[in-house]
């Protein structure tokens, strides 16, 4: 198959799967091409059956602001045209669902059918979702796509609480491909960082108020209080100068540490006891399932997607929003016992198992050889 993935190339969730994605798919055979304004960060170097298809947004006077969603409906259809592709796959509803629309009925009146997935992430819905400016093109978008596809099942009833959308919408789970994280232990890393033999509690994101950064710190604070601990707090966002000023209200920087956006987080988690994710909001918690992999047990909220991926009392720890004395109670439950902290460990890979991409890149392929052949016999 020649499947078209259009995603955001940053180092958010949507645009980590659509990558992962696209490189599983290569490696099957298929031939991707990735449409977007940056190569994705999770691309790497060149590889065997992928095709990277750069949009250029050029600056015109009579725009405020770049007209990317035009551009990129123009850059589908040339790609689709000229490299004749099968199946588009968007990830992240605006503006790629309603791009491929315009895309799509663009390349019909020049002869070309072709059927689009939309999958929907997390923000697209529950933030985009709250702003009643965007339902009405957002809604179009998703019921005229030929299948959308949700992460969690969470995010499939907030979609359908949120928009008025009468598509049926298939649950395929983020992923993790567990072959890149099997790690070996660093000790030398991990006593650049802990030289005391402290505990290591890390935190990924990109740093934004719905991650709840003030309660990492807070929680870190208290439990720093009892048992001797450092923070890795990876990738960076507009939280990050109010985070660093309320380190030093607390008197943590010498035990916290900002290691700034990686594109391999596979290296902190390697030295890492514990991982944290206080989110007012996750629509599935794709960097707590990578957490997972590594054998890292989670403290997180039971918001959204995360109660489908951190099994309470088995892989991690749960509490509500905000509630910073019984996450710092959970931390210290596991923080304080070697023996329970190696069994939660050992759960929680066990756990990530169950969102191998050898498990989930089956339902993407039946999708698509199913909207591919039902195209085929609509074309007679």
């Amino acid at each position: 198959m020649k499947i078209g993935i259009v995603c955001y190339p940053t180092f958010g969730g949507s645009g980590v799967v659509a990558t992962e994605l696209g490189k599983s798919l290569a490696a099957k055979g298929h031939e991707i091409h990735f449409i977007t304004y940056n190569q994705p960060v999770r691309l790497g170097s060149f590889r065997k059956n992928i095709f990277y298809h750069e949009v250029n947004v050029s600056e015109y006077p009579l725009f405020d602001y770049p007209p990317y969603e035009l551009v990129l409906a123009s850059k589908m259809v040339d790609v689709v045209k000229h490299e004749k592709l099968d199946l588009l796959h968007v990830h992240y509803a605006i503006p790629h669902a309603s791009a491929a629309y315009t895309a799509k009925k663009i390349l019909a009146e020049q002869g070309i059918e072709l059927p689009v997935v939309t999958t929907l992430h997390g923000t697209d819905i529950t933030l985009l979702g709250r702003d009643a400016s965007f339902e009405p093109v957002i809604s179009f978008a998703i019921n005229k796509s030929d299948a959308v596809t949700a992460v969690s099942n969470s995010l499939k009833n907030d979609t359908y609480k949120l928009f008025g959308v009468n598509k049926d919408i298939s649950v395929i789970p983020n992923f993790v491909c567990l072959d890149q994280f099997k790690l070996e232990a660093n000790d030398e890393l991990r006593a650049a960082h802990a030289p005391n033999g402290e505990k290591i509690i890390t935190h990924i994101s990109n740093f934004r108020p719905v991650k709840r950064l003030e309660d990492v710190v807070r929680v870190f604070a208290e439990v720093r209080k009892k048992v001797p601990a450092k923070l890795l707090l990876v990738g960076d966002g507009p939280e990050r100068n109010r985070i660093e000023q309320l380190c030093r209200e607390l008197r943590t920087c010498e035990d916290v540490i900002m290691l700034g956006k990686l594109k391999n987080p596979v290296e902190a988690l390697s030295i890492s006891d514990l991982f944290f994710l206080p989110s007012e909001a996750e629509s599935f918690g794709l960097s707590a399932l990578e957490a997972m992999a590594a054998g890292i047990p989670v403290i997180s909220t039971n918001t959204g997607g995360l109660p489908e991926v951190n099994r309470h009392g088995v892989t991690g720890m749960m509490s509500d929003v905000g509630d910073v004395e019984d996450m710092t109670k959970n931390t210290l439950y596991l923080l304080e016992n070697k023996e329970l902290l190696a069994k939660f460990s050992k759960q929680a890979k066990e756990r990530a198992k169950d969102f191998d991409i050898h498990s989930v890149l089956p339902q993407y392929e039946a999708l698509y050889a199913r909207l591919i052949e039902k195209q085929a016999v609509a074309n007679g």
